[in-house]
């Protein structure tokens, strides 16, 4: 559990949960889910001392189920809003049921697919308070903690000793506002895999149109299609949570301060930002699922294709041996008066029709192109 202190003079992280409630700023406490449960009730006093109020029950369930949706919920004191983060190799910290399990160990593919999972990290927003819940292995909560240690001497003064307000407008201003930053930064990591996506996919696409390509990795490419469609609802389940926390953003009574309106509008701007860069991303993935879906269809198309070139091959030298078949059958009969059969040159003529005729044929069926293979660039 990491407990931070923010106000605009800088940023102080705190040994323990504090007694009460700082007078200036507001406190960040961050913890890890296996920490959050084991510290329930620590935690639960502690919100009861400093905001006058325990978190429900239901929310706490949420905060501690790994596999709930992104989503967004309140009450008269606070929010929770639920958002699913890109995991990491390492896991949760948190022992996950035998079927979602059994399903991580058996997905295959190259490895950008194997990053296609995610995990939740919850945030309840109080007025002077934010809790978040991440996994074990959260390397957000680690990043952005080290940008705010990082801003915080720049934020209480610059080179000259003297106060340096320009800097101070980088941290953020109220819990809100952090929480809008951390969500941010986790929907960077999602624009971050869409470009390996978008490589892995051209990769596939390059080899399902080789006209002489003998192996398709086909399972690799159902993962891919599997794990596109699980990133699309992933993404449209936060496009849903964030929209839900922008439209009660519009139920907040208005400050009586500039300063407090103009936070809300700084409020109300971040949160569209981030609804737009989700947006970025659920319109990508759905361009490279329909990608996908075209490299296959042209992938069977050159096939077809290169089958009719084939049997229009098979074809015209069929065509050009029929008649020769015809003259070796007629002359193989068992006919005692035949033209030509008992002729001394009666096979060189018979040999040079056939030649003749064999030429013409492929001659006409190559002016025609029934000989030519298809050009596939």
């Amino acid at each position: 559990m990491r407990i931070f202190h923010i106000h605009s003079g800088g940023v102080q992280e705190l040994a323990e949960l504090p007694a009460q409630m700082p007078a200036l700023g507001f406190v960040w406490i961050a913890c890890a889910r296996p920490a959050f449960q084991a510290r329930l009730a620590e935690i639960q006093a502690s919100l009861q001392t400093l905001v006058g109020l325990q978190m429900v029950d239901l929310h706490v369930s949420d905060l501690l189920n790994v596999q709930l949706p992104s989503h967004y919920d309140y009450t008269s004191q606070y929010d929770l809003l639920v958002f699913r983060r890109l995991a990491t190799a390492q896991g949760d910290g948190v022992a996950q049921p035998p079927a979602v399990a059994e399903s991580s160990a058996r997905r295959s593919g190259p490895p950008v697919l194997r990053r296609i999972d995610t995990s939740p990290v919850g945030f309840a927003v109080f007025d002077q308070l934010l809790l978040t819940v991440h996994p074990s292995d959260c390397a957000v909560r680690d990043a952005y903690a080290t940008r705010l240690m990082a801003l915080a001497p720049a934020a209480s003064t610059n080179g000259e000793g003297r106060s340096n307000p320009a800097a101070g407008a980088r941290l953020p201003t109220s819990p809100a506002d952090l929480m809008l930053r951390v969500v941010n930064q986790m929907v960077d990591g999602y624009l971050d895999l869409r470009r390996e996506l978008t490589r892995q996919l051209d990769h596939w696409q390059n080899e399902l149109l080789k006209p002489r390509a003998r192996y398709v990795n086909w399972n690799s490419l159902l993962e891919a299609r599997l794990s596109l469609h699980m990133l699309d609802e992933i993404c449209e389940d936060q496009r849903t949570a964030v929209q839900d926390w922008i439209d009660a953003l519009e139920t907040w009574p208005l400050p009586d301060t500039p300063a407090g309106l103009r936070e809300l509008d700084l409020l109300k701007v971040r949160s569209r930002d981030v609804l737009e860069h989700i947006e970025r991303v659920v319109h990508h993935v759905r361009r490279l699922e329909q990608s996908t879906e075209t490299a296959v269809q042209m992938h069977f198309s050159v096939q077809s294709n290169r089958t009719n070139d084939i049997m229009r091959t098979l074809t015209a030298l069929t065509a050009v041996f029929l008649p020769l078949n015809l003259i070796a059958g007629i002359f193989g009969m068992n006919f005692e008066f035949l033209p030509l059969i008992h002729k001394q040159d009666g096979f060189w003529w018979a040999t040079g029709s056939m030649i003749v005729i064999a030429l013409a044929l492929v001659l006409l069926f190559w002016r025609k192109r029934y000989l030519a293979r298809t050009s596939t660039r």
